[in-house]
């Protein structure tokens, strides 16, 4: 009787009441395929510009939306965080994602990043206004998106991670990507490592960087410009004269991390995007 009182009770709550959990650090939103967190910047109203941030493997999304720092300075900027949860393999229980790494995987990571960015648009996120990153093995989840699905977002910020072998003979374009890497990372080395007898291999960036400046259709191999930052601590390389979508990166002398003053570059980078006025990603007329 107490169960189909509580059943009664429950549906009786106003399916928008539901939705509003939605938008708050410790919820979680449901989806077809699984789940993610979204926190709205403080004084939201309207649609707003998101972060899309991938955990690392073995980490979860409550990891990304527990950065205090990170929520900070997005809520500051009027960015919403947005926090979708890996899944383990069936042999693993650590939260992953199913980047094309020559194994198969319980779910199809980029239709499911596709269902995440849908559903919360629902919650006042603006699709033309995304920015998806993640590091470690997110980091190579989104090279994936990037390549194979570059109009799920505006532009993408991978750090530490790359794509798998076999690397793609080629992307869908144009591809707007800011790639950051630690020079003495030997988690995921800059040149890539192999496992498992060579049977899985992570790809060398540089590797993944050609076929994205091929894609693009990039004039030059080497970089437009290669400056270092005022302090000498970071190594940038810039590919911009291309027929479409531009590439950045930039490497750092630390190891497997998230550079100090990553979110703000990226940031910065990515309103360089959206002033250019390019509308090749809008789906709404902008």
């Amino acid at each position: 009787m107490r169960a189909i009182l509580a059943l009664t009770l429950l549906c009786l709550v106003p399916l928008t009441a539901l939705a509003e959990e939605c938008g708050v650090r410790e919820a979680e939103c449901p989806t077809a395929n699984g789940f993610y967190r979204l926190v709205l910047p403080e004084g939201a109203s309207g649609t707003v510009p998101a972060l899309v941030f991938l955990h690392g493997g073995g980490s979860t999304a409550a990891s990304v939306t527990g950065n205090t720092a990170m929520l900070a300075e997005l809520s500051a900027r009027g960015y919403a965080l947005i926090a979708p949860e890996g899944q383990p393999r069936p042999s693993r229980p650590n939260k992953n994602w199913g980047v094309h790494d020559n194994r198969a995987h319980p779910r199809d990571d980029i239709a499911f990043i596709a269902e995440v960015l849908d559903d919360a648009a629902l919650h006042g996120i603006d699709r033309d206004r995304v920015l998806l990153a993640g590091f470690s093995r997110g980091g190579s989840m989104v090279w994936d998106i990037a390549c194979h699905a570059p109009a799920s977002a505006r532009a993408y910020a991978p750090i530490s991670g790359a794509f798998w072998e076999p690397l793609p003979e080629g992307c869908e374009a144009p591809i707007d990507l800011f790639h950051s890497h630690g020079w003495t990372d030997r988690v995921v080395p800059i040149e890539g490592r192999s496992f498992r007898d060579g049977t899985v291999v992570q790809g060398d960036v540089f590797a993944g960087l050609t076929v994205l400046r091929r894609t693009n259709g990039c004039n030059l191999r080497q970089p437009d410009s290669a400056p270092m930052d005022a302090t000498g601590n970071l190594w940038l390389r810039n590919w911009t004269a291309c027929a479409s979508g531009r590439l950045d990166l930039m490497l750092h002398p630390g190891g497997h991390q998230v550079p100090k003053g990553w979110l703000t570059r990226a940031l910065d980078w990515f309103e360089d995007r959206l002033a250019e006025g390019d509308t090749r990603l809008c789906r709404t007329g902008c």
